[in-house]
């Protein structure tokens, strides 16, 4: 199971814990940003000017360098993908038996991840490598079914992604209280839908799509691809603020693993929504 509900957006970027002392202000009176981990110039000025601010030497974020971190931690990915598959073509039992490795492994370090205040270059990277693995085994488990599905999952995966993008820069599509907020009540009202079917699939011969086959599993994983999407968007805005506010530019690798999580669970809603329809064709 994709392990986009570790990740619920807590991603953020965080400075010192030292910046409690900064004055509280009311909510209302805040910018997205900084409702969202990201302090205004006032306190990044504060943080900058105390002793142990940054190893960075108060560089600031850039979006050249998040690119640069968003490649490499692509990288990183196709790299593990390509090397399931490798070994799924040599030694299938092993690969779907590393496959299962990677998934808990990708589970535990979305966790970590998700929840340290200091992003982890080496942390972030080895989550890339494992959810590249799994990826990899799943999609070859599912080519051999359904020829040509790996090519339309990616295709349709990078358009989703191009497009929101496009939108983004054009101001077309922006983040919203009011959307956020609906945001995380469909997400969390999803992650529990899943895990119920996850342990349908698991314990009961309720079968390869649990409840979420048929016409239903369409509707269900058009659904969850509307939240991958959003969930890009609130990645596109916290790179835009993140920039704006002038944060260090090691949460570069913070908005890196905010990409690489939403993308990742882009692809497999779309992978699975594709199997579904193929079936449902035959």
């Amino acid at each position: 199971m994709p392990d986009q509900f570790n990740a619920d957006k807590r991603r953020r970027f965080y400075m010192n814990s030292d910046a409690g002392s900064v004055r509280e202000m009311p909510r209302q009176e805040r910018t997205y940003a900084q409702q969202h981990g990201v302090p205004g110039n006032e306190q990044l000025q504060q943080q900058y000017n105390m002793p142990g601010a940054a190893g960075s030497q108060g560089v600031a974020m850039t979006y050249d360098d998040v690119i640069r971190k968003s490649v490499t931690s692509f990288a990183v990915l196709l790299v593990g993908a390509g090397a399931a598959v490798t070994l799924a073509t040599l030694m299938p039992g092993a690969a779907m038996g590393l496959a299962l490795v990677a998934v808990l492994a990708g589970l535990v370090l979305g966790l970590v991840n998700a929840f340290r205040r200091e992003p982890n270059p080496g942390l972030i990277l080895a989550y890339s490598a494992t959810q590249g693995f799994f990826l990899g085994a799943l999609t070859w488990v599912l080519e051999v079914q359904f020829p040509g599905v790996a090519v339309q999952a990616v295709t349709a995966t990078l358009v989703v992604f191009g497009t929101v993008l496009a939108l983004f820069k054009s101001g077309k599509v922006r983040a919203t209280p009011k959307l956020n907020k609906m945001f995380f009540t469909a997400l969390i009202a999803y992650a529990v839908f899943s895990l119920l079917n996850l342990g349908l699939m698991i314990f009961t011969d309720i079968g390869m799509f649990g409840m979420r086959g048929g016409w239903l599993g369409v509707a269900i994983g058009a659904f969850a691809i509307l939240l991958a999407t959003y969930s890009l968007v609130l990645d596109f805005t916290n790179i835009q603020e993140g920039v704006d506010a002038g944060v260090e530019q090691k949460y570069g690798w913070a908005a890196a693993f905010g990409l690489t999580v939403s993308l990742v669970w882009l692809y497999v809603e779309i992978l699975r929504v594709i199997v579904i329809l193929r079936s449902l064709a035959e």
